[in-house]
């Protein structure tokens, strides 16, 4: 299954709600920032599923979005074994994060196969001071970034 062929139903409608409803609540964002996040993370998450021998990493707006699917155990395995047929797991590694044009470069194999993919894609959330390098790197996940442990 192609990640632009399960995009629109990746997610149910009363996942997203929930998603927004904790990232409002908790990391005091408007309703549109929260789903531009869950929008974006879940894109990310689809690249990562079709793509597993890619190296993928989040922004660090991104990044919170995945935390808090994360701690929907339920929801994120259950779209894990839909999307993936495998747990996408998420280990993060303490580095100096890039700052700059350095960041844009470590983001832009997502970012373009986000595009490539034909997935929803927020250039602001990656590209701008937002979208700034999470604490990820390579290593980071089982998505093609690490060694799969």
């Amino acid at each position: 299954m192609s990640a632009t062929t399960c995009a629109p139903s990746a997610v149910a409608t009363e996942v997203r709600h929930r998603l927004r409803l904790q990232l409002t609540s908790e990391h005091s964002m408007t309703v549109i920032e929260a789903d531009r996040i869950i929008t974006d993370t879940i894109s990310f998450l689809l690249v990562c599923a079709a793509d597993p021998h890619s190296r993928f990493r989040p922004s660090r707006q991104v990044d919170l979005g995945w935390h808090q699917f994360i701690l929907n155990t339920r929801d994120y395995a259950d779209f894990c074994d839909r999307v993936a047929g495998r747990f996408i797991h998420h280990v993060p590694d303490e580095f100096d994060a890039p700052v700059g044009r350095a960041t844009e470069d470590v983001l832009s194999p997502t970012v373009n196969a986000i595009k490539a993919a034909g997935l929803p894609f927020h250039a602001d959330l990656w590209l701008g001071d937002d979208g700034r390098c999470s604490q990820c790197h390579a290593g980071c996940t089982d998505c093609g970034q690490g060694d799969g442990n």
